[in-house]
């Protein structure tokens, strides 16, 4: 097996086992979206994508929300902490050393982006979180919580990506509504 494969693999052993129910579900939906907008994607994007949110998998490390009374600190100090836990995954595949120094740098840019490649993998994640997230994120945070957590995601999308997640509706009518609401749409 390749380097790249095995830190792949690796990754979503990790992430396997999150306590998040979503998390798996939610790495692969992100690399999906990724290779959505750019197909040709290089392995440093791919691994970034994958692992973002690695650092909830890790429960005896990861950076825990309720130590934070700044939301964008929290996920700060999350993405820099994913990228700590990613380095260890990729050293450990030898992944060549330019493409982990890229893909770590990615993680820890992930949730502000500032380059066109950082902006393609927050984009990317935050579509993800609509499209496969907010449903499980509902019912274990409920309305208020997540219609913060919407209003949050929405306004760091591109204007493609705002265009995506208007596009998106749930069996669940709530939910439709309150990504509607969050949104700032009627009707």
């Amino acid at each position: 097996m390749d380097s790249i494969e095995c830190a792949k693999r690796k990754i979503r052993e990790v992430i396997a086992g999150s306590r998040v129910p979503e998390d798996p579900r939610h790495a692969d939906n992100t690399l999906e979206w990724l290779l959505k907008f750019a197909p040709k994607t290089d392995p440093a994007m791919q691994i970034a994508a994958l692992a973002h949110d690695i650092d909830r998998a890790v429960e005896a490390r990861k950076v825990r929300r309720s130590d934070f009374d700044d939301y964008d600190v929290f996920k700060a100090a999350h993405a820099k902490n994913g990228a700590k836990i990613l380095r260890e995954i990729l050293d450990d595949c030898q992944v060549p050393k330019p493409i982990g120094d890229e893909a770590c740098r990615l993680v820890t840019l992930h949730e502000v982006g500032g380059d066109p490649h950082s902006d393609l993998l927050k984009d990317a994640d935050s579509i993800s979180y609509f499209d496969v997230n907010m449903p499980l994120y509902f019912q274990r945070e409920g309305w208020d919580e997540t219609k913060r957590r919407c209003v949050w995601g929405y306004q760091r999308l591109s204007s493609r990506g705002k265009e995506i997640v208007k596009g998106i509706t749930y069996e669940n009518q709530t939910l439709t509504r309150l990504l509607n609401e969050a949104i700032g749409r009627t009707g």
